[in-house]
């Protein structure tokens, strides 16, 4: 008897983490827009929509939705709010890279550790298009 009762427990237990496993992300229909300007790198990859397709593709959109705030700032709030330089591309990459806290409220971004420097800074120069000012 304590063999089938070990046996029934094993059993849900298998079901459950067959319920609960991987998801295919249900499609969005969620449109971020096309940026009014796209910057060109030298080697002629186009990094604003690398950047957009990577936004995209992380948990970006569980707090920044493209004209909304959630619960941190829309991605065009950022976009009006930081002036579309070098300096602030690298601010806002590490930013996206170590999280913060304080700028936008007392609600901290997590820190996306996985996320390269390059990649990082795509996503930044994305955001900083979205007001449609131009790199300088």
């Amino acid at each position: 008897m304590k063999r089938i009762y070990q046996l029934s427990i094993g059993f849900a237990i298998m079901l459950t983490v067959f319920a609960c496993g991987p998801k295919k992300e249900a499609a969005t229909t969620e449109d971020y827009g096309t940026p009014k300007e796209e910057a060109v790198t030298p080697s002629g990859g186009d990094v604003i929509a690398q950047g957009e397709s990577l936004v995209k593709a992380s948990d970006c959109k569980t707090c920044h939705h493209k004209i909304n705030k959630i619960i941190g700032p829309s991605q065009t709030e950022i976009a009006k709010k930081y002036e579309f330089t070098e300096a602030n591309v690298k601010l806002l990459a590490e930013k996206i890279i170590k999280g913060g806290s304080g700028v936008w409220g007392q609600i901290p971004m997590s820190a996306h550790a996985d996320i390269s420097q390059p990649d990082a800074e795509k996503m930044a120069r994305y955001i900083l298009s979205l007001d449609g000012e131009k790199e300088h």
